[in-house]
């Protein structure tokens, strides 16, 4: 893959096929009998995962399996993780060899051990005797094997250390300060694979549930075409701009990255079309992969989908996943809006030529696309109108109401597409191009925008699970797979139903084993991971690397969050975007929490979590290893670590937007009412912006470096009016602590009160510090103060505390404090909110900044324009 993009060869459209099904699905296709079995393996995972989701799961599968769902998902995953991944490149590509058959075998049944065993293990309290012990650990290296196979050598080394320092943390070559008892063959492998706490915990388990169902899900609409279609429209409605095909590419890969975990996959399926365009209109080989590279990556953080690791932060996080997607959207939505601008900058700048001879308004363009998005967004939040008069006017068979409207709104659309030809891809390197019209194409595949919407529906409006919506999404792909091409036939008078019936049924059976073959390495990654994440459980290493870190960081949040972003990309360099993911929140997580209170900032979970899963995306990109930048390069020609580093560039944005929701958790949507949304999203959207033309140097004209630097501080005012106006207003007043309860009297309902608490560290006798946020709730102070589960003691003018009860409020936040010790933990210091006048006065000077700027620009370009060539 290196040396052919490294040497300026495009790779055929076969070797491209090869090299994604190498990284997501694995490199061996076996034929004949052989390749028919594991096929019928792929489809029966798919069709269990389906049925597993299903509301009728309790009564088609024993209770055994549902209880054991896990250990059964891994087994597929182990199996097929050995027929389809060879162990080395010089390995057999054709054929199976006998040793992956054993092992493919040996890690299924202990896979299935728990299965087995169940009721033994129910008997013994999880605690492993010395046969469970053997088998779990054989399990554990099988497991290795696979993920080595599956995911590179990085995924299995980075396990294999933690399980070592849990066997090994007591030796004298580990350094003191991660030192610690050791554990037993025993003691290690009930914690690892025969409880719920290491292989088989809540990573896999979200796995099981939720992740296979949206990764099908995925599958099933691109067999449908659904990907082709999303590509023809953004070029249809952007592909005649200056800097067209790179706009396109972006829309194109943000729509596909909606139904495509895998950056890899996104680069490749909409790249092959794209960067042959963009290179024809100026775009280098370089810069053509990085634009496809920076909006492929970019689409695992854009909602309702996000790969494997938003349904993580439900379990992780503790909130819904319509709370996690609703604070993930205006981030992902700005980075998109910002590529687009970075693309046009680049067409404005090189004066790049048009494709096709139409002209195009942008004007209208932009207002056509946000009027579609914004119709697209209404229809979904609005079909619950309907819905619930249906409902209510025939409850006892609304299900079968409903979904006759469904099947006649899909035969309705489907009529609609009969009247068009079918979109077939055109190819990107013919002597003349012939861009679609996006009046002519958009009725072949409405459609497809019907999955879309029930899966929005039952996740947004609903509230369903995610594993619940995806199921009847997919469900609803499975009648479109099966009938869509038979039904154009009907419409369309042909008398071909039977050939299109068997087409049907053939798209519907490769989605089902695309769908399993690219959950292989999802499942591996969630299941390794648990290794990682039971260690942390079982030797208490996440405190000791919280002290670790802050001792680094010298307790500065921001050196500490720049270190985290660092690790992250480190480890993603061998790691896929979910095992990182698990990997560095659950290392760094709650410690940038507890850093965060300790500097007096209350830091959202939540803003943690999304913070270390960009970094993991950005993983994907940044040399010297980016997959995702090595298969741009192999499309295009170009050099991968150039590619590399451009896309980085592009990037920049996505890497500045975690540091900025971690101190305006505004932009995440936390706490946000409708109206002071829609201002942080016009604000935040001007700011990405601005931040863009400044790290481009281009906004009117070319920028000075003094004019690139005013532009990012303008950005910086737009993303943090806070910190301005603090520093002109403070937001908070000094209380003495012994009148807190009189200070929660006095503040309005929803007012936030810091409370700074400080006292000795029950594991390390050491003096430390926290910050709670107590909210006002409009009741009496001192209510307020015993609600919160606070046990004030006012001796000699020092307000002590003790220690809370179990379940209260505050007790999770002063866990870590030794209440027993001779040194009281107190409270010293009580901030009220102070009256600020508000902080979005702050937009219009650097709004006005912006303007400096831009009319310093406009004389210049004029100028310029008066010097003739």
């Amino acid at each position: 893959m290196t040396s052919d993009a490294q040497g300026n060869r495009p790779l055929s459209e076969e070797e491209l096929q090869e090299l994604v099904a190498s990284s997501d699905a694995g490199a061996r296709s076996p034929v004949g009998s052989v390749g028919l079995f594991l096929a019928i393996v792929a489809v029966i995972w798919s069709v269990f995962q389906v049925v597993l989701a299903s509301p009728l799961a309790n009564v088609l599968l024993p209770g055994s399996v549902i209880n054991n769902s896990r250990q059964i998902h891994l087994a597929f995953a182990i199996f097929l993780a050995y027929a389809a991944y060879p162990a080395f490149r010089t390995s057999p590509r054709g054929h199976v060899p006998v040793l992956d058959w054993i092992f493919a075998i040996a890690g299924t049944l202990i896979a299935l051990y728990g299965y087995f065993f169940y009721q033994k293990i129910v008997d013994s309290g999880g605690l492993a005797d010395e046969t469970d012990a053997v088998f779990a650990f054989i399990g554990l290296l099988l497991l290795f094997e696979a993920a080595r196979r599956a995911l590179g050598p990085a995924m299995a080394i980075i396990a294999t250390i933690f399980l070592l320092y849990v066997f090994f943390g007591s030796s004298e070559w580990v350094p003191e300060v991660i030192r610690w008892k050791g554990a037993s063959l025993k003691k290690a492998m009930s914690h690892m694979w025969i409880t719920s706490e290491g292989v088989f915990g809540i990573a896999l388990g979200v796995s099981t549930k939720f992740v296979f169902l949206f990764v099908l899900f995925g599958a099933l609409l691109d067999k449908a075409g659904a990907g082709n279609y999303f590509i023809k429209m953004a070029f249809g409605a952007l592909g005649h701009l200056r800097g067209g095909p790179a706009k396109a590419a972006v829309v194109g890969s943000a729509a596909t990255g909606l139904i495509s975990g895998s950056s890899i996959a996104n680069v490749v399926t909409t790249g092959t079309f794209t960067i042959p365009l963009m290179k024809r209109v100026g775009f280098t080989s370089e810069q053509a992969g990085s634009v496809e590279v920076a909006s492929s990556v970019n689409g695992q953080i854009m909602p309702p989908v996000m790969g494997a690791a938003a349904f993580l932060m439900v379990e992780y996080v503790g909130i819904s996943y319509v709370a996690v997607i609703t604070h993930a959207f205006l981030p992902a939505a700005i980075s998109y809006i910002a590529l687009v601008y970075i693309v046009h900058l680049e067409a404005v700048k090189r004066n790049m030529p048009t494709l096709g001879d139409r002209v195009v308004s942008m004007g209208r363009t932009i207002g056509g696309m946000a009027l579609f998005f914004a119709g697209f967004a209404a229809l979904c939040y609005g079909v619950q109108y309907p819905v619930k008069w249906i409902v209510a006017l025939m409850p006892e068979v609304s299900g079968l109401a409903l979904s006759a409207l469904v099947v006649l709104a899909y035969a309705a659309l489907l009529w609609l597409a009969a009247g068009v030809e079918d979109l077939k891809p055109d190819d990107p390197n013919s002597e003349k191009v012939e861009l679609p019209v996006v009046g002519e194409i958009y009725k072949a595949g409405l459609h497809y925008l019907l999955p879309i919407i029930v899966l929005v529906y039952f996740l947004m409006i609903e509230q369903k699970s995610p594993g619940l919506s995806a199921f009847w999404a997919t469900a609803l792909l499975f009648v479109i797979l099966v009938t869509q091409k038979p039904l154009k036939a009907l419409f369309r008078g042909e008398s071909r139903m039977a050939g299109a019936f068997r087409d049907g049924l053939y798209d519907l059976w490769h989605g089902l084993i695309d769908g399993a073959r690219n959950m292989i390495g999802i499942a591996l990654a969630t299941a390794t991971a648990g290794v990682i994440v039971g260690t942390v459980t079982l030797t208490g290493v996440g405190q000791v690397m919280s002290e670790l870190v802050e001792f680094v960081s010298g307790g500065n949040l921001i050196l500490m969050l720049v270190m985290v972003g660092i690790l992250s990309l480190v480890l993603g360099m061998g790691l896929p975007t979910t095992a990182n993911y698990i990997v560095v929140s659950s290392l760094m997580a709650g410690v940038v929490v507890e850093l965060g209170a300790q500097s007096g900032l209350v830091v959202p979970l939540i803003a943690v979590h999304l913070f270390v899963f960009y970094f993991g995306i950005m993983a994907d990109v940044t040399p010297p290893v980016g997959l995702a930048s090595f298969a741009a390069a192999a499309v295009s020609g170009g050099d991968a670590i150039r590619t590399g580093f451009i896309a980085f560039f592009y990037s920049l944005r996505t890497v500045a937007l975690p540091f900025v929701f971690i101190f305006n958790t505004d932009l995440l949507l936390i706490d946000v009412g409708w109206m002071q949304g829609i201002l942080v999203a016009v604000s935040a959207t001007i700011a990405i912006l601005v931040f863009t033309a400044g790290t481009m140097g281009y906004f009117v004209s070319r920028s000075r470096i003094y004019e690139s630097i005013l532009l990012i501080f303008a950005a910086f005012a737009l993303f943090r009016p806070d910190f301005f106006m603090d520093r002109v207003m403070p937001p908070y007043t000094q209380v003495p602590p012994a009148q807190l309860a009189q200070a929660l009297d006095d503040a309005a309902p929803g007012d936030e009160l810091r409370i700074l608490v400080e006292g000795l560290d029950f594991d390390t006798s050491r003096m430390t510090s926290t910050t709670l946020a107590l909210t006002a709730d409009g009741s009496d102070g001192a209510q307020m103060v015993d609600g919160f589960g606070l046990m004030l003691i006012e001796e000699d003018g020092v307000v002590k505390l003790e220690e809370p009860m179990f379940g209260t409020p505050v007790s999770s936040s002063l866990e870590n404090f030794d209440f027993y010790a001779d040194e009281p933990v107190r409270i010293v210091e009580v901030k009220a909110p102070a009256s600020q006048l508000p902080k979005e006065l702050m937009f219009i000077p650097a709004l006005l900044l912006v303007a400096l700027v831009a009319l310093m620009q406009r004389g210049r370009a004029r100028e310029t324009e008066g010097v003739p060539a």
